[in-house]
């Protein structure tokens, strides 16, 4: 059985978060990306990716190191919201007014 392949679409705002990345760590982030969004976007794990509880969005946050992926699944596109420091993290959903 083939599975679905999902289409990854950055929001304005992500795309910057990412341009001002280093180099490495937007290596590191795009590996990441393909491996864990692109076909299964919404397989949850312990430490991996999250659904979201009490929020419609962000739905989902991928973790990688030190660093939060926030993205909605629509379809059978992936739109990536926001790259973000986990030290940032509370910040930046306070931002969007969606806290925890």
């Amino acid at each position: 059985m083939a599975r679905m392949r999902y289409e990854i679409i950055f929001s304005p705002e992500a795309a910057e978060d990412f341009k001002s990345l280093k180099a490495h760590l937007r290596s590191l982030l795009r590996d990441e990306i393909e491996r864990h969004l692109r076909f299964e976007p919404k397989k949850e794990s312990k430490s991996r990716i999250k659904k979201r509880k009490k929020s419609n969005r962000p739905q989902y946050r991928l973790r990688v190191d030190e660093n939060r992926i926030f993205y909605d699944v629509r379809g059978n596109q992936v739109e990536i919201l926001a790259m973000v420091q986990k030290s940032e993290t509370e910040s930046w959903l306070e931002s969007i007014g969606r806290g925890k």
